[in-house]
């Protein structure tokens, strides 16, 4: 287990560093699937970055260092473990266009709360129906 997580922070840090190497190609970014729980930094220092993948990790929170990266268009966080969205800090991403979300156990508040907030396509999990007493 110790083994596979070295090797995918390892990974990780690889993607980044040729993202920020290669700044003309910084446009997308994927790390999904790779047992992030936190983002890494350097990410916040992509100026291009339109597009970043960070589904199936164990992220619990939406990552609030995006909201910072004002070229964002689309985020995927599909297959995560995120309970709470900061719906204030989306709402200030003029940029974005599509947040996933699908797959995560968001709070069924956050269905009412973003709506009227958010001009983007937003992509849940459809809600379970209410098992009957």
């Amino acid at each position: 287990m110790q083994r596979r997580m070295g090797e995918a922070v390892a990974r990780v840090a690889r993607k980044v560093n040729e993202t920020v190497e290669n700044k003309a190609d910084s446009l997308e970014l994927n790390l999904s699937g790779n047992y992030l729980h936190r983002l890494p930094e350097e990410v916040t220092s992509l100026l291009h970055l339109q597009a970043i993948n960070l589904s199936r990790n164990r992220f619990r929170r939406f990552p609030e260092p995006l909201a910072a990266v004002t070229t964002l268009e689309t985020i995927d966080l599909e297959e995560n473990e995120i309970t709470e969205v900061p719906v204030e800090k989306l709402a200030t991403m003029t940029a974005l266009r599509s947040l996933n979300l699908q797959a995560n156990p968001v709070a069924p508040e956050l269905r009412l709360l973003v709506r009227p907030l958010v001009p983007f396509d937003l992509l849940l999990s459809p809600e379970k129906p209410i098992p009957k007493a």
